[in-house]
Parts: structure tokens; C-alpha cells; sequence
């Protein structure tokens, strides 16, 4: 009894007989912190993703519904952009026509054209010689057989000028500074058309942004309450897991996963609504084209605007997804 009583902790069962080796550190690494950090966030992406592949009619309905609502103002933006394409630019459609004197030569014309050019309020400057404005003038008015029968040719050259930028102030100041230049008869600016351009631009970007800003607010409506379904779901797994002691960052980590990945799917859907959408439709576009002798044709969705989209789709899945469960988070205590 007595050596069983005061036998070494070596020699009990166990015992190594070696001294305790001094412990390595006073807690976990960083590297084991963050590969705990790293497992806890892929355990919790994976298992959103195998939610989500459980349901995939409502999953996939859910993100058509998002993907038709991306879609609408980044197609109409990308009409505005094809329908200002088929325009021109409107620099271009702001230009000022400087008719020279009849007397004016060519190479005065040339001269003063360089010189215009070289102007920092001007982005290009072009100069149609009488020769040339003649010939377009009789193709376009159709009496080229009439306009032969003149001894000669009672049109001026003219210069056109492209401006930097398209202000209604700024314009009339620079046309009356190009009238004031020598060989100048007249310098002629459409000012009633510079206006309505600059307001159908205007109305139309109003109009992408007023109805992005709806859309947005509905699908945050509705990705808030596909994930509050989620949380109603899980009301009793959540509710237990806080009893042990989970955080509020580790129950509302999955949810924001969820939500990231029906941005996923809506953004990639809306991608493809939207090249669908505009190559059906340029079919028509090609063959309206076609009858007024041009080759126009609509662009598809460039590859900036494509991420763009998926990356918006993503942070508003994963903001609405944050909103919704930071509303129930407080609900979720444990009672």
C-alpha cells in the first residue's frame, strides 16, 4: 500500500518515464488559425451549394427571376449605345459648316483647315472641295443630269468642323469665332438639333437609371426573402448552434454564400438572355438595314459589360442575402 501510494508518476500506468517536454507555444499558430478560417468557409460554400442543388427547379426559377431583372436596363443601355452607334457620334452631329467664298483657292481652304484643326475646342476639321460637293449633291438630290447643264459650279467648299465637346454656350461662341475667320462667307450650326440630341440622350440614360435603381430594389426584395425562407427553414439547427456557443458570423456566413450563389446563376442567365436577345434581334436589324442600303448591325454584349454584370448580380445576392439575415439574426437567440 505504501509503495502504491508513493510510486513516481512514471511508473504509473502511462508514464513514460521521461520529463514533461516544454509545450511548444501558448496557443494555435496562425497558420492553424487560418486554415481553420479557410475549412470553416469552404465547409460553409459547400454546403450552400448542396441546399441549392437539392432544389434545383426553385433555385433555378429563382434565379431567372433575377437574371430577367439584371437584364432589362443593361439592355436597354446597350441599344442606347448601338442606336448613338448608328448615328454617329453626337460631336459629329454638332458640327459647324464654314462655307468658303467662291473665291477662296483650295489651298487657302487647305490653310485654314489645318489652322482650325490645331484649335483646342476642336476635334477634327474636314474640308470638301467644290469639285466634291457638287458630286454629292448630285447624287443625293437626284437632278445630276439638271446640275450638268449649269456653266458652273455655284457651290462653295466647305469645312466641317467636328467640336471637342457638345455645349449650347460653347458652341454659339466658337461659330461665331470661326464666322469672324478670313474666306469665311457663313458658319452655320444646328443648335434646335444639338438640343434635342442632348435631351434624347439624357431621357434615355434618366430612364435606364430610374428603372435600374427599381430593379435593384427588387431584387433585393427578392433574394431577402428566398433567403428568409432559408433562415425559417433552419430556425431550429441555427437556434442550437447558438446554444453552443456558435457566432453571429458563423450563422450568417452560409447564408451569404447562398446569396452569392444565386448571383452566380442570375448573373450568368442574364448574360445569356442578353446575347440571345440582341442576336435574335438583329436579324431584324440587319434585314431593316439592308433596304436603306447600310450594313449596320447590332453589337452583342461586350466581355467588360458581361463581368460587370456578374459582378453587380453577385454583390446584390450578397447584400440581400447580409440585409435578410442580419433582420432575423437577433430572432435566431436560443430560448
Amino acid at each position: 500500500m505504501s509503495a502504491t501510494r508513493h510510486s513516481k508518476p512514471a511508473e504509473r500506468v502511462g508514464g513514460s518515464g521521461h520529463k514533461p517536454s516544454k509545450p511548444e507555444a501558448d496557443g494555435p499558430t496562425f497558420n492553424h488559425l487560418l486554415q481553420a478560417w479557410l475549412e470553416s468557409h469552404r465547409a460553409s460554400l459547400v454546403d450552400s451549394l448542396r441546399r441549392l442543388l437539392k432544389q434545383p427547379i426553385g433555385s433555378f426559377f429563382t434565379c431567372l427571376v433575377m437574371a430577367i431583372a439584371l437584364s432589362l436596363p443593361m439592355g436597354l443601355s446597350l441599344l442606347l449605345k448601338n442606336v448613338e452607334r448608328l448615328g454617329g457620334s453626337w460631336q459629329r452631329a454638332a458640327q459647324i459648316s464654314l462655307f468658303m467664298q467662291l473665291q477662296a483657292s483650295p489651298q487657302e481652304a487647305e490653310q485654314l483647315r489645318a489652322q482650325i484643326a490645331e484649335l483646342p475646342e476642336v476635334a477634327a476639321a474636314e474640308w470638301i472641295s467644290r469639285e466634291q460637293a457638287l458630286e454629292e449633291f448630285q447624287q443625293q438630290s437626284g437632278l445630276g443630269e439638271a446640275l450638268k447643264e449649269l456653266p458652273e459650279n455655284p457651290l462653295p467648299s466647305v469645312i466641317l468642323v467636328t467640336p471637342e465637346k457638345v455645349d449650347k454656350a460653347n458652341l454659339e461662341a466658337l461659330r461665331l469665332r470661326l464666322a469672324e475667320l478670313p474666306k469665311v462667307e457663313q458658319a452655320q450650326l444646328d443648335l434646335v438639333w444639338v438640343e434635342r440630341l442632348t435631351a434624347i440622350l439624357k431621357l434615355g440614360e434618366h430612364f435606364v437609371f430610374g428603372l435600374s435603381l427599381l430593379l435593384v430594389l427588387a431584387l433585393l426584395l427578392v433574394i431577402g426573402n428566398t433567403i428568409r425562407l432559408h433562415i425559417e427553414n433552419r430556425r431550429i439547427e441555427i437556434e442550437v448552434i447558438k446554444l453552443v456557443g456558435g457566432t453571429d458570423s458563423y450563422v450568417r456566413r452560409p447564408f451569404l454564400y447562398m446569396g452569392a450563389l444565386y448571383g452566380v446563376g442570375a448573373g450568368l442567365l442574364a448574360w445569356l438572355v442578353l446575347a440571345f436577345g440582341l442576336d435574335w434581334l438583329n436579324a431584324a436589324v440587319v434585314k431593316l438595314a439592308g433596304l436603306y442600303g447600310s450594313d449596320f448591325s447590332l453589337a452583342g454584349v461586350p466581355l467588360a459589360d458581361g463581368l460587370s454584370l456578374l459582378l453587380g448580380a453577385v454583390l446584390l445576392g450578397y447584400i440581400g442575402a447580409w440585409l435578410a439575415v442580419a433582420r432575423h439574426l437577433n430572432e435566431l437567440a436560443p430560448r
